[in-house]
């Protein structure tokens, strides 16, 4: 299944030193966008072409000077740049592709071009996992700045304190989400074992992107791969709490570290309370306490996140109170419980959740941070595992905290067999028969349509899908601001 092709052109050996004219395929992407911004910042003449161009991302591009060509054709190569970076949804028929291969231009992946040109010579720090690694990431990277490190990074969110999810940064470290899906149609390794970590996070490990893993076994082999990267000398941080996460990591070549809550963890989270602006804690190292301090964030699961980010920081030789210190200013990650609006005394949140270990924990935090209001959740099963039958039953329980449920069937069933097909009507029914307040809606127009009609006063709404979702979060703060009129 993890066949890679060989082709000299895309070796890295064969890749231009210093690249004047740079084009990405797929640039619209969250992470070939950051990629087009840092080789712009190098001074390159950066363009390159998307199907389906929308805002924000071209606009993030266009306002950096980035020249965004519609679809994807031969011409786009002409004339020739000195390098092609090739993104992951870039296929091998793509008119494009068969140019690129033609032509003998050089190109490379997203992660290749990382390696060459931006983290070679720096302390690589990873964050891994199916669940929680955009926020730890950028934890870290904040941490890192506030204790003037100097760091570069490349994150999948935007976090708050930057306002961008990328820096090239001059400092010694570089902090890297480490995404398992696959790296390009000519290599279908994951992403994160192309980073060669110094330092590298576990967070969680579950069965995703069951479009290219046919099993829970496959993404754990892949995932134990990545841990034995981490050399003799290197930390390996590991959510302890989790036994698949300790098999995982089991077999490391470098000094593993375990997090989390339970006792038997090196750094773990205790006394733990919600004070109404954040979560106060302190972080205990061994038996001892070694930082208190109060987070901005919701639920338990970014507790265990800022753990994870303070045993990163200590390993590259942070103090764990300097670090808590620094979190107590985190501001987020866009998308990630991002309240985008309140009107009509409605509080509207936005959360890039679709697994439904997100989607749980996700309402959980919310339901938490908001006693006593009610919680309604719009949910669109957007990606390609989400839209297959695999999770249907998963999904059911993940709603618990919610008390009226909306959900979006998916989108482009025709791609997945009937009998694969995820249902969201069929999840209405299930969370019906458990005496929720739930329904299906064949578009996004009309699920907006009902919440605009059911919305009381002081209910609080979380939207989730790891898509746009029609822009379903604004358009609803729109509708009941004119609602208050």
């Amino acid at each position: 299944m993890h066949k890679t092709y060989h082709n000299g052109c895309h070796c890295e050996d064969d890749l231009p030193e210093s690249p004047v004219k740079v084009h990405l395929m797929g640039i619209c992407g969250t992470g070939m966008a950051a990629l087009a911004g840092m080789f712009r910042e190098l001074g390159c003449v950066v363009g390159g072409s998307d199907q389906g161009v929308y805002p924000p991302m071209s606009d993030f591009l266009r306002q950096m000077g980035i020249e965004i060509r519609e679809g994807y054709r031969p011409e786009n190569l002409h004339p020739a740049p000195d390098l092609v970076v090739v993104g992951n949804v870039i296929r091998r028929v793509n008119p494009e592709a068969a140019e690129l291969e033609r032509s003998g231009i050089p190109f490379t992946s997203m992660p290749g071009a990382l390696r060459k040109y931006f983290i070679m010579d720096k302390t690589r720090i990873v964050v891994a996992g199916t669940h929680g690694k955009t926020t730890v990431s950028s934890m870290i990277a904040w941490i890192l700045f506030k204790e003037a490190l100097d760091p570069g990074f490349m994150i999948g969110g935007i976090p708050g304190n930057f306002g961008k999810n990328y820096r090239i940064g001059k400092g010694r470290h570089f902090v890297i989400e480490g995404d398992e899906y696959d790296t390009a149609y000519f290599d279908k390794r994951p992403k994160f074992l192309h980073y060669q970590p110094d330092v590298a996070v576990i967070t969680s490990c579950e069965f995703d992107h069951g479009d290219i893993f046919s099993d829970l076994q496959e993404i754990q082999d892949q995932f134990r791969a990545f841990g034995r990267l981490v050399p003799p000398e290197g930390r390996l941080i590991a959510f302890g709490d989790d036994a698949l996460v300790r098999d995982i990591t089991s077999a490391a070549n470098g000094q593993v570290r375990t997090y989390g809550f339970g006792p038997l963890t090196d750094w773990r989270a205790t006394d733990v309370e919600d004070v109404g602006a954040g979560i106060a804690m302190s972080v205990a190292k061994g038996h001892r306490i070694v930082a208190q301090g109060t987070l901005p964030v919701l639920g338990l699961h970014n507790v265990s996140n800022a753990v994870a980010a303070v045993a990163v920081a200590e390993a590259v030789g942070v103090d764990p109170q300097d670090s808590l210190n620094a979190l107590s200013s985190f501001a987020g990650v866009r998308r990630r419980q991002e309240i985008v609006g309140q009107a009509a005394g409605i509080v509207v949140i936005d959360d890039f959740a679709h697994h439904p270990s997100e989607v749980r924990e996700t309402c959980a935090a919310v339901r938490a941070r908001f006693p006593g209001r009610r919680l309604v959740a719009a949910f669109e099963p957007r990606t390609n595992t989400s839209r297959r039958a695999f999770f249907q039953a998963s999904y059911v329980p993940a709603f618990q905290s919610a008390d009226l449920i909306a959900v979006r069937e998916p989108r482009d069933p025709e791609k997945f067999p009937e009998a694969d097909r995820f249902s969201s009507e069929r999840l209405a029914v299930d969370l019906r028969s458990l005496g929720k307040q739930a329904s299906a809606f064949e578009d996004t127009d009309r699920l907006l349509e009902f919440l605009s009609t059911e919305l009381r006063e002081s209910d609080v709404v979380l939207v989730m899908s790891n898509g746009n979702f029609d822009n379903i979060a604004s358009r609803l703060v729109d509708a009941l601001e004119e609602r208050e009129k």
